[in-house]
């Protein structure tokens, strides 16, 4: 086919009107990989007076982005606009009834209505594409769909949010509390006015949800996706675990167990030799291992004008080449529902911070507590005396179930001398497979 690949785009934000100057920028390099034109031909956006940096030369202006979906001249959506529902939802559910392929940088939206757009997609016989939609410029989803396709997934993981990461970063190299590092990251436009997504976790499970289908063939599952964020994160907490030789960083991590299919995004403790414990400021990282690779790693920028339009461009070119394939791997009618390992099952390490009044007995107290919810220490620290002050004391636990820990950790909360909730963080050792 020699006829233009002919492109709406819906919403011109920062990824939007990157995607519009990569294709300009980038025609002639394009036209050769394809054989053909990726054209950019129309746009939808709120106001057409507003300045955004880019020529809209050549390009029919749309003020309802509904208007993309009926438009002939107009063969694939490029939803931009974000949402889980409202407008990026009927636009894209509009767009495949009319047998538009669409590509999407759109997480939110797929994490909750992922299946069924790609069943709509599959049945209308179009495309629906998200490479933007996770990490970034890092081709995660077409390393999973094609380069490890011959592969049985066993874990994926990593560094999904880059927010979160730099504002881990920030703690760590300037020694600085969370409130400091969070406005630091919100002065550099790295962080929104409201960063809950970001420092909440749902962001990355938003997209770890995405992964988890790309990775094991079921339909994506927001809910069960259990979910913590980084605000009880301390600089405290930074440190012991650089003495302790652990870096903290807040992952997603999917994973096939004995009762499921294990969906998480928490911070976790790293050993400091894992590679993904030295991906810094606001760089993502994932990590595959499969049954014939091994231990696989992608690692770059997760978002920003740039990458966010690389991955875009690169489901365009796809579908440029006639290359249709499945949006999560396997055809939308075989994903399976998944079931859900329940987190109380988890296994694990972990890290406790406790604020305790320096006194005789209390430690006795946690340790007998510990004893009977059979829970066996590693190691303990304690920086300083201060009698009758308050003092954090931190400790190291074996493997053991996360139920166990739990209500450990609700009975010491309880003990006398304790001023505060113990803080919980999992310990992740990450065996690298040959």
């Amino acid at each position: 086919m020699t006829t233009p690949l002919r492109i709406g785009i819906a919403g011109l934000g920062t990824v939007g009107r990157g995607t519009l100057k990569a294709l300009r920028d980038n025609q002639d390099v394009l036209k050769a990989r394809c054989g053909r034109a990726l054209q950019p031909v129309a746009v939808a956006a709120r106001d057409k007076r507003k300045d955004r940096g880019v020529s809209l030369d050549g390009v029919r202006w749309h003020d309802d982005p509904l208007a993309l979906a009926s438009d002939p001249d107009v063969d694939v959506v490029v939803e931009v606009i974000g949402g889980s529902d409202g407008i990026a939802k009927a636009l894209c559910e509009a767009a495949i009834a009319r047998r538009k392929h669409v590509v999407t940088a759109n997480k939110a939206l797929l994490a909750h209505h992922g299946t069924a757009l790609a069943r709509a997609a599959e049945a209308a016989g179009v495309t629906l594409a998200f490479e933007a939609a996770v990490a970034g410029g890092i081709p995660i989803i077409k390393a999973l769909r094609e380069g490890l396709a011959g592969n049985r997934v066993e874990r994926v993981y990593g560094i999904l949010n880059g927010t979160s990461n730099y504002i881990l970063t920030a703690m760590r190299e300037h020694e600085r509390e969370f409130a400091d590092a969070l406005a630091e990251a919100q002065a550099l436009g790295y962080a929104e006015a409201d960063p809950s997504f970001d420092v909440d976790g749902v962001d990355t499970a938003h997209k770890l949800a995405l992964l988890t289908s790309a990775a094991f063939g079921c339909e994506v599952n927001f809910a069960a996706v259990h979910m913590e964020g980084i605000r009880h994160v301390s600089l405290a907490d930074i440190q012991f675990a650089e003495e302790l030789g652990y870096r903290i960083k807040l992952l997603g991590i999917a994973r096939q167990t004995d009762y499921g299919i294990e969906q998480r995004v928490h911070p976790c403790m790293v050993p400091l030799e894992d590679p993904i414990a030295h991906v810094e400021d606001v760089f993502n990282a994932v990590v595959v291992d499969g049954n014939l690779t091994g231990t696989t790693m992608y690692e770059g920028r997760g978002a920003g004008e740039g990458p966010t339009a690389s991955a875009i461009v690169a489901d365009l070119v796809d579908i440029a080449r006639g290359r249709g394939l499945p949006s999560f791997g396997v055809p939308a009618k075989a994903l399976r529902p998944m079931t859900a390992a329940p987190m109380e099952r988890h296994r694990g390490a972990y890290f406790i911070r406790l604020m305790v009044v320096d006194r005789p007995g209390i430690f006795a107290a946690v340790a007998a507590t510990l004893r009977d919810h059979q829970i066996s220490m590693e190691s303990v620290l304690q920086r300083g005396r201060a009698p009758g002050e308050v003092v954090p004391v931190v400790m190291t636990v074996h493997e053991t179930e996360e139920a166990a820990m739990i209500k450990a950790i609700d009975t010491i909360a309880h003990h006398d001398g304790i001023v505060e909730r113990p803080r919980l963080i999992r310990i992740e050792s990450f065996e690298r497979r040959p």
